[in-house]
């Protein structure tokens, strides 16, 4: 199998940047689009389990707009083959100092397209770092 063939990371990545910019700018649609409409696609949230597009889909209807922005940090994606690949990746938020936010989506090419089928979101305080 290979890996991080050049050409599909670059795909991956203009579309998890998509999906950074429909997210922080509540584009629900775009987001609707992204997550693949199955009743098998989950996401995982920090105050919520949903189950389903339907479920995915009303969560971020719902959603305020409100302080969505933020930054990222150590993003990494990483493809195997040239249908699969998972999207890692740090952010923060000016509303929440001292923590940081974890990302994870698992990435399938369908007919349509690159799709999330699996995300899981969670916040922590900030690691402390520790001299070596």
């Amino acid at each position: 199998m290979d890996i991080d063939l050049p050409d599909v990371v670059a795909e991956m990545t203009a579309q998890f940047e998509r999906y950074e910019t429909a997210l922080v700018n509540n584009d629900v649609a775009v987001l609707g689009e992204l997550f693949r409409n199955d009743p098998r696609t989950l996401r995982y949230g920090i105050g919520e389990n949903l189950y389903g597009h339907a479920e995915i889909n009303a969560f971020r209807a719902a959603r305020s707009p409100v302080g969505l922005m933020r930054s990222t940090a150590r993003t990494v994606i990483t493809t195997y083959g040239r249908d699969t690949a998972v999207a890692s990746t740090l952010f923060y938020r000016d509303s929440a100092p001292g923590r940081v936010g974890r990302q994870m989506q698992t990435w399938v090419r369908f007919p349509e397209g690159w799709r999330i089928v699996a995300a899981h979101v969670s916040i922590i305080d900030e690691p402390k770092v520790v001299a070596t």
